[in-house]
C-alpha cells in the first residue's frame, strides 16, 4: 500500500524524534568511557566530551590494583544471579495458577497483588522486619522484600491466559501432570516473555543499592553500586584504598576518571547480555497485551 504525504511527513518527525532521543541516551554513556581514558590534563580543565583526549589506563589501573572492585563484582554475580533464580521462579509459580479460570481465589488474589502496586516498600518497616527475622548482614535481606515483582508477575499472567487451552487439553489426555505441563510446554513456548522478565529481574538486582547500604553491615559483602558510590562520595576512602597520598593521586587521575571507570565497569556486564535478549524483548512485552 502506498504511503501518503501525511504518512511520510509523520514517519520522518517520528524517526527525528526517535533517534534524538537515542542520542539523549547514549552521549553521556560516551562521555562516561571518553572521560575514564583521557589523560589527566584533559579532565581536569574539563576538555573532554564525547571522544576520549589522549589515552590514559590509570583509572582503571588504580580501579583494579587499589580497590576491592573484584570482590565486589562477585558479590554483584551472586546477588544478581540468585536473586534472577528466587524471583524468577516465585513469579512463575505464581502466575500460573492465576491464570487458570478454576483457580476459586483467581479474582481475590489478583486484585489484592495489584492492590500493592500502588505502594512501595518503606525503608524502616523493611529493615525491622529483616531484623526480626534475622536475615540481616545476609543476602537474604536484598532477595526476600522484593522477592516477586507485580508487574512482573501479572505480565507473565497475561501471557500464560493467552495461551491455546487446547495444548493444555491435550497434554490432560495424554496424562500429564500439572508440574510437568507446566515445566516442559507451557514454559517452552513462554521463552520470550521469560527471556524479558530476565532481564528486568537482571537490571534491578545488579543495581541495587539502598538494600545492600541498609541491610549489610559487612564491608566485604558490598556489590559494585555500593562500592562506586563509596568512592564518588569520599575522596579519603579513595585515598586509602590506593594507599597513596593525595597529592600522588591527583598528578596519576582525578576522581572523575575513577568515578567514570568504576561506572564503566558496571555497565559493561549489561551491556554485553543485553544484545542476547534483546530480540526477546518487544515481542515479551507487548504479546498478551491484545487478546483475540
Amino acid at each position: 500500500m502506498r504511503e501518503t504525504k501525511q504518512e511520510k511527513w509523520f514517519y520522518r518527525i517520528n524517526n527525528t524524534l526517535l533517534a534524538l532521543a537515542a542520542l539523549t541516551c547514549l552521549l553521556p554513556l560516551l562521555n562516561i568511557v571518553s572521560v575514564s581514558l583521557s589523560e589527566y590534563e584533559a579532565v581536569a580543565s574539563g576538555q573532554v566530551g564525547i571522544w576520549p583526549r589522549g589515552l590514559n589506563f590509570e583509572s582503571y589501573h588504580m580501579l583494579f590494583n587499589g580497590t576491592p572492585i573484584l570482590r565486589s563484582f562477585r558479590n554483584s554475580v551472586i546477588i544478581t544471579v540468585t536473586g534472577i533464580v528466587l524471583s524468577m521462579a516465585f513469579t512463575i509459580l505464581a502466575a500460573y495458577p492465576l491464570s487458570k479460570k478454576q483457580f476459586i481465589a483467581r479474582r481475590f488474589l489478583t486484585l489484592a497483588i495489584v492492590f500493592t502496586m500502588l505502594f512501595g516498600i518503606p525503608m524502616i518497616p523493611a529493615f525491622l522486619v529483616n531484623r526480626s527475622v534475622h536475615i540481616l548482614d545476609t543476602y537474604w535481606a536484598v532477595w526476600l522484600p522484593g522477592l516477586i515483582s507485580a508487574y512482573n508477575m501479572m505480565v507473565l499472567k497475561s501471557f500464560f491466559e493467552n495461551l491455546p487451552d487446547e495444548i493444555e487439553e491435550a497434554a490432560w489426555m495424554d496424562g500429564c501432570g500439572d508440574f510437568r505441563l507446566l515445566l516442559q510446554i507451557v514454559l517452552p513456548l513462554s521463552m520470550p516473555v521469560l527471556a524479558t522478565l530476565t532481564l528486568f529481574y537482571g537490571v534491578g538486582y545488579w543495581n541495587t543499592f539502598q538494600a545492600v547500604l541498609i541491610n549489610i553491615n559487612s564491608s566485604e559483602k558490598y556489590n559494585l553500586a555500593v562500592l562506586v558510590q563509596s568512592m564518588v562520595a569520599n575522596q579519603s576512602l579513595m585515598q586509602s584504598l590506593n594507599n597513596v597520598s593525595p597529592d600522588e593521586l591527583n598528578q596519576l587521575m582525578t576522581p572523575q576518571g575513577l568515578r567514570s571507570a568504576g561506572i564503566v565497569v558496571m555497565l559493561l556486564p549489561l551491556l554485553a547480555v543485553y544484545p542476547f535478549v534483546q530480540k526477546y524483548f518487544v515481542k515479551g512485552v507487548m504479546i498478551g497485551a491484545v487478546k483475540g
